[in-house]
């Protein structure tokens, strides 16, 4: 099942399930229940398809990605963390940061994995029967705080707003049952600049998954960015970041396209 989540005319938040045709249909009951019923869904503005509790990223999650940074392969998952204020919807703007001024602002295509039911200390075995289902995440990144003022840590230049765009759409496990077998795509103005499979994860979701849970509650909510391969801006020569115009899209196979243009902060004027 593809699940949107939306705004109606009203300004209330709906869920509804997508049909092949583009339709859809209004969903009752909760993460545990869902009930689709034959009511059509009236979308003003697509949501992203969870509000996150919190936000679990990997680095270094694909090998090539690690040999374009020139880092060495993990022996375990890398793990730092996104804030839910950097969550940006389908369609809106990727803001380039310009109070806390980056000009090396990249991509990172990556699934998403979204916990639908509270688990610790769960095996890989088990691992995937805690998820609510996938969607498409961009792990947005200012490589210069990255990598020179972040004091070591990657939050700063990870959790910009709107630096964690997610959709269109949630893809229930029904729709996936492998996620290893997914082509992940980034395209940049029509120019293709990522294009790998998830079979190529040093960690599966599922390893993750049974690693961030190990002595560790992962609440429902919980979003995982499972790695972005190689191509991101910053391996390219020359580096190849982004500006003001751009459009980014982010396909992934059984989920679809999550697309967001590219506008400058305007910082807000605090002189009266």
């Amino acid at each position: 099942m593809r699940i949107i989540r939306y705004l109606d005319s009203s300004n209330k938040i709906g869920f509804a399930a997508l049909n092949d045709d583009g339709s859809a249909a209004k969903i009752t009951g909760d993460s545990e229940d869902f009930i689709v019923t034959d009511e059509p869904a009236q979308a003003s503005r697509l949501l992203t398809p969870v509000d996150p509790r919190v936000i679990y990223c990997v680095g270094l999650n694909y090998r090539d990605h690690a040999e374009e940074t020139g880092k060495p392969i993990p022996t375990h998952p890398m793990i730092f963390m996104k804030s839910p204020s950097a969550v940006q919807h389908p369609g809106s703007p990727i803001y380039l940061p310009r109070h806390l001024q980056s000009d090396e602002v990249d991509y990172e295509g990556e699934l998403a994995v979204i916990i639908g039911r509270a688990c610790k200390n769960v095996s890989a075995e088990d691992a995937l029967d805690y998820v609510l289902g996938y969607t498409c995440a961009n792990d947005v990144s200012a490589r210069d705080w990255q990598y020179q003022w972040g004091g070591g840590q990657f939050c700063r230049a990870k959790t910009f707003d709107t630096f964690c765009p997610l959709g269109p759409c949630m893809v229930t496990p029904d729709g996936i049952p492998d996620p290893q077998k997914l082509t992940i795509r980034t395209i940049v103005n029509n120019e293709v600049l990522q294009n790998s499979r998830t079979d190529q994860m040093i960690f599966s979701v599922a390893e993750l998954i049974a690693f961030l849970s190990g002595s560790t509650t992962l609440l429902p909510g919980t979003v995982i960015l499972t790695g972005t391969p190689a191509g991101v801006g910053f391996g390219k020569n020359p580096k190849r970041f982004l500006k003001p115009g751009d459009e980014v899209l982010i396909e992934i196979d059984a989920i679809g396209t999550l697309k967001n243009p590219v506008f400058e902060e305007v910082e807000e004027d605090r002189s009266s």
